[in-house]
């Protein structure tokens, strides 16, 4: 009987110890699963701030970010984004849209257009119409090819348009350097952002012949091959000949000497030409 109660009390010793383990490995689970992710601040915009917008702690304000989640770029504290001076708007930012150091000016800095420069790029205006300007629908930050039109007043068919440049940015639409516009400006002046060597191009280009702009779908990036486009292009080539019976010329009959040639008739109608050597003497 003894030995009855003892191997109970070893199963229920050894039952006992399982169950607390099996519960102590499920509470660390549990608290482990539990356990709230490590979480940063950051400044985003508290409404629409346009370009030239100065920030202040009334238009921004800090929200709770996921630190494992990168943004670079961005302000921890509105007291951090601030420091140092005043920082204007260079990019268009909506509302609830993180700060972006690369959206705004360094502190006391101003929102002019040299700061929308990219390192290594220059800035040249280039003059046009309102035809040649895509009826005013080119806006800052829009993408354009450049084409370069010579001898086009002239009433030769020397005139010729070539691509100069392709994929070029656009900084500002006369002075406007504002994304977002209420309505499609005409301009007489579009900025281009440019390398050195093709601002060289541009600036030449205007005093040779004409400049104009074509819009490319936003995204595209890939330059694509171009030729030269002259008077003869635009008239339409003719098809070829269709394959088929050949009709041949008429061949003009070979008119001899009437003094070497003898004329036959026969049946009154069929009429023969005859060539006589002359006799000789």
């Amino acid at each position: 009987m003894r030995m009855q109660s003892l191997a109970v009390l070893a199963v229920a010793l050894v039952l006992g110890g399982l169950s607390a383990y099996l519960a102590r490995s499920y509470l660390l689970s549990q608290t482990v699963a539990s356990k709230p992710h490590e979480d940063r601040r950051i400044v985003v915009a508290n409404q629409a701030l346009p370009f030239g917008s100065e920030l202040t702690p009334e238009n921004t304000r800090e929200i709770v970010w996921p630190k494992d989640t990168d943004l670079p770029g961005t302000f921890g504290s509105r007291d951090e984004m601030l420091k140092g001076g005043k920082r204007l708007v260079l990019s268009a930012i909506e509302k609830n849209e993180p700060i972006l150091s690369s959206k705004v000016t360094q502190p006391g800095q101003r929102a002019t257009l040299s700061t929308l420069i990219e390192d290594g790029m220059r800035a040249v205006t280039v003059r046009v119409d309102d035809v040649r300007g895509v009826a005013g629908f080119v806006l800052p930050n829009d993408r354009v090819d450049v084409v370069l039109t010579r001898g086009e007043d002239t009433r030769d068919t020397s005139a010729v348009a070539d691509i100069l440049l392709q994929n070029v940015k656009v900084l500002a639409i006369d002075q406007v350097a504002a994304e977002t516009t209420d309505k499609p400006v005409v301009a007489r002046a579009v900025t281009l952002e440019l390398a050195a060597q093709d601002a060289q191009k541009v600036i030449l280009a205007q005093g040779v012949g004409k400049l104009s702009l074509i819009l490319n779908r936003a995204g595209k990036q890939a330059p694509e091959p171009t030729s030269r486009v002259t008077i003869s292009d635009l008239t339409p080539r003719a098809e070829p000949a269709k394959t088929g019976t050949v009709t041949a010329a008429p061949v003009a009959p070979i008119v001899q000497d009437p003094s070497r040639v003898v004329n036959v008739v026969r049946n009154g109608n069929n009429r023969q030409q005859y060539s006589v050597l002359p006799e000789s003497r």
